[in-house]
């Protein structure tokens, strides 16, 4: 990537912060109008993307060790820096040691916090697994694709060579094609992308209003999210001896948009393409290690999952142990592997774990209005996380 663009990414994102600061109304709708195109476009082809990318590499892996490799390795590091991300958060959580809201806050939230906890974990998990081939599309199901994608992409990989073997690669190849070609050309006007989301957080940031009592809880969960970022996320890069510099700028289109998109399923295909054209990943690598990685390598969940929980059973009077706390980091990252990775998928994810355990989730309802940045850094921290599992694998892979 050249210094050009990025430069031409920060005046971008100065101008959108300019045009929020200035709370013109109709400014505030174009960007707001901008930004959901653009958002849109890229959910658009997330889908078709994960299903041709999964599926092609598959066809030309097969089922043999280079699949076991890849899949074995994916998911070591994948589980090693998720539970890494679990327990900063929970280190910085008993070094801060936020304080219970005033009962008062939290009573005025109380009808929203029950009305969003209406989806158990056992409904969540039944929905993964696909009951018809068309649904998985529509829905955007990445879990019940997954499942598609493996077991179609290993059948083509069993078919004895032929012509039929032949056109259906070919097709799929071509279709793979097309969809990068139009990653590309939205990757190519990124920029006026980031103005309007720039202006839209500014300016939705402008109307809220954080509550002091909640400080020291975001302080953790942000600080959680950049030190694992920048620091944890680096010493496994070094590790491998991969440059964890030259790798973020590498990725900085994708984290960027994950930043902004809070949906790692959305900035699946930028991610796929800085990946393969600016972090020197072999196609065969990126294509099956990211759509993986989008679904299950959720460091920022995980985080999140942990902290939250821990606040709202405090705030409910439970006591928190040592051993109690070890308990729900390893919940959190169990939870945050079964996440899929869209807006606000782990907000609800612990509504359902907290409603479960029978504790008071008004408190959540506390959280919501905040929950916008927070679900931004963590997005980021998941993508980029996903990036350093694939140059690792990638690395590994070659070696």
């Amino acid at each position: 990537m050249d210094k050009k663009q990025i430069w031409i990414w920060i005046g971008a994102l100065i101008l959108g912060v300019g045009i929020g600061m200035l709370h013109i109304d109709v400014l505030d709708k174009v960007m707001n109008v901008i930004a959901t195109i653009y958002t849109r476009l890229f959910r658009l082809l997330a889908v078709p993307t994960i299903v041709v990318a999964v599926i092609t590499t598959l066809a030309s892996l097969g089922g043999g060790k280079d699949l076991g490799r890849l899949f074995k390795t994916s998911l070591t590091f994948t589980l090693l820096t998720t539970v890494s991300a679990a327990a900063v958060a929970l280190g910085l959580y008993l070094i801060v040691k936020p304080g219970n809201l005033p009962a008062a806050v939290v009573a005025g939230e109380k009808a929203a916090g029950v009305a969003a906890a209406e989806t158990s974990y056992s409904d969540h998990l039944i929905s993964v697994i696909p009951d018809n081939v068309v649904r998985p599309l529509l829905d955007g199901n990445v879990l019940g694709l997954l499942i598609l994608c493996f077991a179609v992409g290993i059948a083509i990989s069993k078919m004895p060579e032929s012509r039929h073997k032949e056109i259906i690669t070919g097709a799929l190849d071509g279709i793979q094609e097309i969809l990068f070609t139009l990653i590309r050309w939205l990757i190519a006007i990124l920029p006026v992308g980031i103005v309007a989301f720039a202006a839209q957080l500014v300016a939705e940031a402008g109307a809220g209003v954080m509550a002091d009592s909640l400080g020291k809880y975001v302080l953790v969960i942000i600080a959680g999210n950049l030190i694992q970022m920048f620091v944890v996320l680096p010493v496994f890069l070094l590790s491998n001896r991969i440059n964890p510099i030259k790798t973020f700028s590498a990725m900085m289109p994708a984290v960027l948009m994950a930043l902004f998109t809070k949906s790692s399923a959305a900035t699946l295909p930028v991610t796929m393409e800085s990946a393969e054209n600016r972090a020197g990943v072999d196609r065969k690598v990126s294509r099956f290690v990211l759509p993986l990685c989008t679904t299950i390598n959720m460091n920022g969940c995980a985080a999140f999952i942990l902290c939250t929980s821990l606040f709202v059973m405090q705030n409910n009077g439970i006591s928190l142990s040592l051993m109690t706390m070890l308990l729900w980091l390893l919940i959190s990252v169990i939870s945050a592997v079964g996440n899929a990775g869209v807006p606000m998928g782990c907000y609800f994810l612990t509504l359902s774990l907290m409603s479960g355990i029978g504790a008071d989730i008004s408190i959540m309802g506390v959280i919501l209005p905040i929950y916008t940045i927070i679900d931004m850094v963590e997005t980021s921290e998941n993508v980029w996380s996903d990036s350093c599992v694939c140059k690792i694998v990638n690395t590994r892979v070659r070696a």
